[in-house]
């Protein structure tokens, strides 16, 4: 259930104020002019600031209830084609209309996630569509005390902000990993990089799976925390042969990593997927073009930028969409590059 009520109401002085104990023209002085204001009670206003998310509303002579036509969109990545796909979700939806969307980059960091709340809720926008449900203590406080709806989109939650819409990265780990063992992959391994929350959770269903098989091996997992691309994807994979040759699949976080182990299979004359299987995540244009294909987890992102937006639209317009949580669900795209039973009933190596 959403925990934003359909009035947004938004944290004032008076309110950090009362949270101090101290009076509201000590908090605007504590804000403006600190120097002014003793250390022991300037540090009981930031105290108070930072538990309840207040922000200095930049527009301050502006109504109180007044707000802008801007829908800020905050995600973690501008080149990560998976978010390129949410963006043209979000500028489609908004086209024609008088709304318009202001966009900020987190580049996977939580507290420049916190400093864009920040400036974000002192323009007073219509709404706020951010990626993700791990935010931070500090970072949650401000969104709860928002006057505009925020929709979480990316991953689904039990504790919502106010509105979501995205899928079970979990249940998508552990669909990838019971298709590589239905294809008769026994040696299965997981190659990860920028191993954020929603990457971490693709992980843990593979291992619920794998043990749930009896087939988990902790040596067959590798991760970094460095960006994700094709050239990580074949230098990981290249080190996950090195330690595991009796590997015989890979479950990719995405498809860039994906892409990198095919390539590095072909490199060593690995036949795929009669030697070897290789699972991706996200499925992007490239995996149904790639040679040969590459099976993956197919996401809605272009959906979840667009159908977020209409969320923002239609409450900030008095009509709060219901239910507000939206799973979209994913879908399990099988191609070449695990299909080995489809290989084996045409013909094909069954020496397997």
């Amino acid at each position: 259930m959403s925990k934003k009520p359909n009035i947004y109401k938004a944290v004032t002085l008076k309110d950090v104020a009362a949270a101090a104990s101290v009076s509201v023209i000590t908090v605007s002085r504590a804000l403006r002019t600190p120097e002014i204001v003793s250390e022991k009670v300037r540090a009981r206003v930031e105290e108070a600031v930072d538990r309840l998310g207040y922000a200095p509303n930049q527009a301050a002579q502006a109504l109180a209830s007044a707000t802008t036509s801007i829908i800020g969109v905050i995600i973690p990545s501008i080149t990560n084609l998976v978010f390129s796909d949410v963006l043209r979700g979000v500028y489609d939806a908004v086209e024609g209309t008088p709304w318009q969307v202001q966009l900020g980059n987190t580049r996977y960091n939580s507290r420049k996630e916190e400093e864009l709340i920040r400036i974000f809720a002192s323009q007073r926008p219509a709404g706020l569509i951010i990626s993700g449900i791990d935010q931070s203590e500090a970072t949650r406080a401000m969104l709860d005390s928002l006057a505009c709806p925020i929709v979480q989109i990316m991953d689904l939650g039990p504790d919502p902000i106010d509105m979501m819409i995205g899928f079970d990265h979990r249940e998508g780990g552990r669909a990838a990993a019971r298709h590589l063992i239905e294809n008769g992959y026994r040696r299965i391994g997981f190659i990860g990089a920028r191993m954020d929350p929603r990457a971490q959770r693709r992980l843990e269903g593979y291992t619920q799976v794998l043990g749930e098989a009896e087939l988990y091996d902790e040596k067959l997992v590798m991760t970094t925390p460095h960006p994700s691309s094709v050239t990580m994807g074949s230098r990981m994979f290249s080190d996950f042969l090195g330690l595991n040759p009796d590997a015989d699949a890979v479950f990719c976080n995405n498809d860039d990593m994906a892409l990198g182990a095919l390539f590095e299979c072909q490199r060593r004359g690995i036949r795929v997927p009669e030697q070897f299987g290789i699972m991706g995540y996200n499925d992007l244009e490239y995996s149904a073009t790639s040679n040969p294909t590459i099976s993956s987890i197919r996401t809605l992102r272009y959906d979840m930028g667009h159908r977020a937006v209409e969320m923002v639209i239609a409450t900030a317009s008095g009509n709060r969409p219901d239910p507000a949580i939206i799973d979209t669900g994913f879908a399990l795209k099988v191609r070449q590059s695990t299909d080995r039973k489809s290989l084996i009933q045409a013909g094909g190596d069954s020496s397997l």
